[in-house]
């Protein structure tokens, strides 16, 4: 009979409910005890309903109260030196340090650094290794669960993240030190963590290797089967889980390594099968991911079985099923959108729903007694298809329309924009968003539910603005910005006035520790029936002589951080996007703005895994921020901004951007990403932040000089911004006004020491 399970679910809850009690947690206002229940409490709902879905297995070890890189990090005791000697177990308020600088107890410290999870919207926490790193069993965390689940009666299948992928995805602290250096200790306490999983009678462990879907060095090729001939114990079976994309060259290695499974993404790559089925060892469990972990559509139930039958027959009880990836990266429960369109919400299904579809097909495959649920499945899909509301005629015109995207030089541009706004030395400015205070939650929500009439709530909304642009005054920034009150999400906001865009009022999905958004989704065609920003940016300009960004979000990221229709290219949805963008940055430029910031931090995020795919859609991404940022007069001066982004192996295109200004995350890195705009001669002004608005830590005016002045050995003064790392609308109003008043002071003390 064939096996069904999944490789990880949700940790947030169909509620947030652990969103709400980290932050309750971190505020003081529950105790370790309660935040700790809440854990318990979801950990056994999501067992319990994975179970009653018919899994064969669920998974343990894929619950995190921060992110699963970190816990492996305290797992095998790779602590930096800077959150203090562990002498036994690492405790919760050490590991809330390494994510974010501060816990209820102890010092406020420099968090680890934060960056996506290969090309998804997910942030881990970035392992730290130095000279002399050594590792030892630091945790209890998973076997601690392992026994919580089979307690409760549950059939557990612990997940881990394999160690060449957790040292792949590690920084080396020092040019001289070799990751792969490092293996062989740590895999002694791999060998530990196995061997108690054992004890526990676990005889399943799903441990997931990702970077096999990557190019990588010969030598990191050949430490697998060094590292997996280590890791073989008898007894117990191990199940390498690949996903985000295909093995390709490296599908004899992971079929020959000395595991008992190996589970592909079918979902992105279907092609792959039959070359692993060429070299799959005759007892080797093969487990075909057969549902999309990371989008919202249906599945094509038929066109799954057609791939499945065939390897079922094959391979006989060896054949399981499976999610592509962890259900991580969907919303939790479908159930709960009742105010979502009844034909939009038949093609969707989210974590809970994925399940069913898993043990659908493996019901599919007993007889025919499935067969209504089957073709109510089919149904759905077949009225996408053939829906009247997908596509729209003029913007399929459009498409094909020429669209110049060419300025003039930068030097050129940026002498007219000097002489335009005259700002000094190190100008100043934020990214665009400020604290969404309760207040502003509370505005929002009272004209949603109509308990204010739009002139009430514009009313409320400019009272914001002007307060925003008050405190930015009296901070003495030279460059405002409105503040972002009226917006929900960077992403959401813009959709809801796009066409093609569909909403959930519960689609929530983890971006990083308590940070949760809640993705729109695209349909359909895409245009920009109405302008988006313009009253408000112009509202904010009409209070101040000081200029006054307009802030969008680039084509590139409302792609990304959408759940994105399958039915056409994601180049030509992103192209529509860009076109939309166009009109409201000229809307904006034809009010008077002459400094308009198109985000773009999904940037780097949406390069395909293998080198070797980069070129074509790195040309399809800068021509699409082109197309939205190009048709402006050359005073006006376009901004853009990207975060947690290793820019080094895509400096070129991010050059090819042609933006006047761009803002980048440096602060968690010391600086270390200004390397890159160096080396290839950026020649445009830079923003590096200064201010890492992910933590609650305020910085010293000494710290952000000391980065400043690191950012001048590498880009000229006279093209440097002073500015947070990103947005900041997580942090609240009086940490945000110290740490700016520090920025600006910081400012003032450079220009005083460059022009005394």
């Amino acid at each position: 009979m064939i096996t069904v399970h999944n490789l990880g679910f949700p940790r947030i809850g169909v509620g947030r409910e652990l969103k709400k009690s980290l932050e309750a947690y971190w505020k003081g206002e529950r105790n370790r005890e309660q935040l700790e229940q809440v854990g318990r409490e979801l950990r056994h709902r999501h067992w319990q309903l994975q179970a009653e879905a018919g899994l064969d297995y669920v998974p343990v070890g894929d619950f995190s109260w921060y992110d699963h890189v970190l816990d492996l990090s305290v797992l095998v005791g790779c602590i930096p030196e800077r959150f203090g000697r562990v002498v036994d177990k690492v405790d919760l308020d050490t590991y809330f340090r390494m994510a974010r600088g501060r816990a209820p107890q102890g010092e406020p410290v420099a968090a680890c650094e934060m960056t996506k999870w290969f090309d998804t919207n997910y942030h881990y926490i970035v392992p730290e290794f130095q000279a002399g790193q050594s590792f030892r069993l630091a945790h209890t965390k998973i076997f601690d669960e392992v026994t919580e689940a089979q307690e409760q009666g549950f059939r557990v299948k612990p997940v881990l993240l394999g160690p060449l992928s957790y040292l792949w995805l590690g920084k080396a602290k020092g040019d001289t030190l070799d990751k792969l250096s490092l293996l062989p200790d740590l895999l002694t306490v791999y060998r530990e963590i196995l061997a108690r999983l054992q004890t526990q009678g676990v005889t399943w462990v799903q441990i997931d290797e990702p970077i096999l879907v990557l190019d990588l060095p010969t030598a990191w090729q050949e430490a697998f089967h060094r590292a997996y001939t280590a890791l073989w114990t008898p007894g117990l079976n191990l199940l390498l889980a690949t996903y985000f994309g295909p093995l390709s060259d490296h599908t004899a290695l992971a079929c020959n390594l000395p595991v008992a499974g190996v589970h592909l993404d079918l979902v992105r790559h279907p092609e792959q099968l039959d070359q692993v089925l060429a070299h799959l060892r005759p007892e080797t469990v093969l487990s075909l991911g057969l549902v999309d972990g990371r989008n919202i559509w249906r599945t094509d139930l038929q066109r799954a079985l057609t791939l499945l039958r065939p390897v079922y027959e094959q391979l006989g009880s060896r054949c399981w099923v499976a999610p592509s990836c962890s259900l991580l990266h969907s919303p939790v429960d479908l159930r709960l959108e009742t105010q979502l369109d009844p034909e939009l919400k038949s093609w969707l299904a989210f974590a809970q729903q994925k399940v069913e579809e898993v043990t659908l097909l493996k019901r599919a495959l007993s007889g025919p007694y499935v067969s209504a649920a089957l073709d109510s499945w089919q149904q759905a899909a077949q009225s996408r298809r053939n829906s009247g509301r997908i596509h729209q005629k003029a913007v399929q015109e459009r498409l094909h329309q020429p669209i110049p995207t060419m300025r003039p030089p930068y030097p050129e541009r940026a002498r007219l924009q000097h002489e335009q706004f005259n700002l000094p030395l190190y100008p100043t400015t934020t990214i665009g968003s400020f604290p969404q205070t309760s207040q502003i939650r509370n505005i929002r929500y009272q004209y949603k539910k109509g308990l204010l009439c739009q002139a009430q709530y514009l009313e409320q909304m400019q009272l914001q603005i002007k307060e925003a642009v008050r405190v930015q005054e009296t901070l003495g920034l030279d460059v405002l910005v409105h503040g972002e009150a009226e917006r929900n999400d960077m992403v959401e906001y813009f959709a809801q006035y796009l066409t093609g865009y569909a909403f959930t009022v519960n689609g929530w999905v983890q971006s990083y520790g308590s940070r949760c958004v809640k993705p729109p989704i695209i349909y359909g065609d895409v245009s920009r029936p109405v302008p988006m920003t313009v009253p408000w940016i112009t509202y904010a300009q009409s209070l101040t002589a000081k200029p006054m960004k307009g802030m969008l979000t680039g084509p590139v990221t409302m792609l990304q951080w959408s759940f994105v229709r399958d039915d056409q290219p994601r180049a030509t949805t992103c192209l529509q996007i860009a076109l939309a963008l166009r009109d409201e940055v000229q809307d904006l430029e034809k009010a008077g703005i002459r400094m308009i910031q198109i985000d773009e931090p999904a940037l780097r995020e949406g390069l395909p895994l293998r080198t070797g795919e980069w070129q074509h859609y790195l040309d399809w991404a800068v021509y699409c921020f082109r197309v939205c940022s190009s048709g402006v007069m050359d005073t006006t001066q376009v901004h853009t901004h990207m975060c947690y982004s290793e820019f080094n192996d895509i400096i070129a295109s991010i050059a090819a951007l042609d933006a006047d200004v761009i803002t980048i995350e440096t602060s968690r890195s010391d600086m270390e990403l200004l390397e890159a705009f160096t080396d290839f001669a950026y020649p445009n002004e830079i923003g590096p932040g200064v201010y890492d608005i992910h933590t609650p830590n305020i910085p010293t005016v000494a710290q952000m000089v000391a980065l400043i002045q690191k950012a001048k050995a590498h880009i000229p003064a006279e093209r440097l911004w002073v500015n947070p790392d990103c947005g900041l609308k997580t942090r609240n109003w009086p940490e945000v006004q110290q740490a700016l008043h520090n920025m600006v002071a910081a400012a003032h003390l450079l220009r005083a020491q460059d022009d005394p």
